[in-house]
């Protein structure tokens, strides 16, 4: 652990009669514990090596006495281990919780997928893209559509039947044929139609270099 809770009142309510030696050792100690998550050695002597203070030892054998329990192990700490316990119990519950949200994420999108008699997998968003795949329609050249659709694609647009219908009503109230608004569109990179956009102006002025 490289983090833990420090209750500064608690801590002090029960350390207030200790030396500053004393003081530093725990809570070197405690440092020690925590960041290993294992009892400090049986040997004082060791200990003292291991938190800094090779002089203290006598220090570091009050502390052991009245704060850690020995056990074969080493020197434990009750309230050390209740908090490592708790920190492990948080990592194998987030850890859990990640594995079951990256199953469901895989679960939902297996189920997306479906499979064709040549065993080669179509997903839902493909079939629906080759659904709205719209021809040229009636009156418009090859090469206006090509530039129609190449332009869509370069503004990331979808074309649909909706579209396109809306942009023919368009033209008819302008009196301009769809061949015509589609030129106009792929020219003035526009997405759409409008009659407003075109009202009262000639359409030989906005004709001119077209397609």
């Amino acid at each position: 652990m490289h983090y833990y809770q420090f209750n500064i009142g608690d801590y002090q309510s029960h350390t207030s009669h200790l030396s500053e030696t004393e003081d530093l050792a725990y809570r070197r100690m405690l440092d020690w514990c925590y960041l290993h998550e294992k009892p400090l050695p049986v040997d004082p002597e060791e200990i003292s090596r291991l938190v800094r203070m090779r002089t203290h030892s006598e220090s570091i054998a009050i502390v052991l006495e009245e704060f850690f329990v020995n056990q074969n192990e080493g020197w434990f700490s009750e309230r050390v281990n209740k908090e490592i316990q708790h920190y492990r119990d948080k990592i194998e519950k987030a850890s859990k919780a990640g594995k079951a949200s990256a199953q469901q994420r895989f679960n939902g999108r297996s189920t997306d997928v479906q499979p064709t008699n040549n065993h080669k997998p179509i997903t839902n968003n493909q079939e629906t893209i080759k659904k709205e795949k719209i021809e040229a329609p009636a009156g418009v050249t090859p090469e206006t559509w090509a530039a129609f659709v190449q332009q869509r694609k370069t503004k990331k647009a979808q074309i649909t039947q909706l579209v396109l219908d809306s942009i023919a009503k368009q033209a008819s109230l302008a009196s301009w044929s769809l061949e015509d608004a589609l030129k106009e569109i792929v020219v003035r990179n526009w997405t759409s139609f409008n009659a407003e956009w075109v009202k009262g102006k000639p359409k030989n002025d906005f004709m001119k270099g077209l397609i």
